[in-house]
């Protein structure tokens, strides 16, 4: 059982189960559920076992470490183009069998505990800031039927509907006040679990030496330096800066064929929060630098790029600057240091 390979299409109830003992050709399957599938691995001989990095997968790929089992994750994307014929449970297990072969799929890596609940706090953030966003949106389209239109900006619009609700002479009918009325507490209700679970990334983020020296980078926030532990994990896989900033979509895409090189715009591959983040973190510092008196070295380049490319060239050329600082001070160990500007 030494070469032995087994795929696994999970699912929330049925599990797909494929083994191998020769490449290219399936010699079990079987199809569990998540009771027979965890007694199918406890009861069997160390083997490895491919999961697509999908939901529940670090899950179970922890699981299966303790039985004693080899895990690896096969990004999903590189997995489908393997997929023959029509898509079924027995052809997505195959499928994971052949993208095994394909020496250019990397591996995803196992999340730990930790990283998971770091992950799992920023998803339910972010779905309270989406929330947030849609009701504030919903208030003020409501408002511009009866010729009400509240200034820009988030934090003016709970103060002026509730200003509204408590003017006795504003053309609401006194059946909406109560819905807008629901609306603007609803409104709080999200930031006040944003605020708890910015908290909580402080908390947490206190246990994690490398969070520190992440905060010393310019545009990077609690936020932001939380994020990167929990959903790029170790950065040693990474040989280079240049292969961080690839991974988080914030290089070049190439269109090249002969003696002709091509670059274009930012390829957007990756971590689509992460790099949001970073580039939100380097809007930041480029309008910090601009109320500098003596902008560092960093801010400097920054505006010098900004002036001949424009803000938003400026701001993504930045973030990836920031991408590459932030590998060098994870992998090396040591602080941020910021270099003055030689005039």
């Amino acid at each position: 059982m030494e070469h032995t390979t087994v795929s696994v299409d999970l699912a929330k109830s049925v599990f797909e189960i494929a083994v191998s003992t020769r490449p290219g050709r399936v010699t079990e399957r079987h199809r569990l559920t998540r009771s027979g599938f965890a007694r199918f691995f406890a009861d069997r001989a160390s083997s490895l076992v491919l999961l697509e990095a999908c939901g529940t997968a670090h899950h179970w790929a922890r699981e299966l470490d303790r039985m004693g089992h080899k895990v690896l994750l096969l990004p999903p994307h590189r997995v489908r183009p393997h997929v023959t014929g029509n898509k079924t449970d027995r052809a997505d297990a195959k499928a994971l069998l052949e993208a095994y072969r394909d020496e250019d799929i990397r591996p995803v890596p196992v999340k730990s505990v930790l990283q998971q609940t770091l992950a799992a706090i920023h998803r339910l953030r972010s779905a309270w800031l989406r929330a947030r966003t849609a009701r504030i949106n919903t208030l003020r389209g409501v408002l511009r039927e009866f010729g009400i239109f509240i200034p820009v900006g988030s934090r003016q619009v709970v103060p002026a509907v509730l200003g509204l609700i408590e003017d006795a002479d504003c053309p609401i009918s006194d059946l909406l006040r109560p819905a807008l009325w629901a609306a603007c507490q609803e409104i709080r209700s999200y930031e006040a679990n944003m605020l708890d679970a910015e908290r909580q990334l402080k908390a947490a983020a206190d246990q994690i030496p490398v969070v520190s020296r992440l905060l010393e980078i310019p545009g990077v926030g609690i936020i932001t330096a939380t994020a990167l532990v929990a959903f790029v994990g170790n950065v040693e896989r990474f040989r280079s800066a240049r292969h961080f900033a690839s991974y988080l979509g914030l290089t070049p895409r190439e269109s090249s064929s002969g003696l002709r090189r091509r670059l274009g715009a930012i390829s957007k591959r990756g971590d689509r929060y992460l790099r949001m983040l970073l580039t939100h973190g380097a809007r930041a510092t480029l309008r910090a630098a601009r109320l500098k008196a003596t902008p560092d070295r960093l801010r400097a380049w920054a505006l010098i790029v900004e002036k001949r490319r424009g803000h938003n060239k400026a701001a993504i050329a930045l973030a990836n600057k920031l991408a590459r600082i932030i590998w060098a001070v994870w992998k090396s160990g040591s602080g941020y240091r910021e270099e003055a500007l030689v005039s």
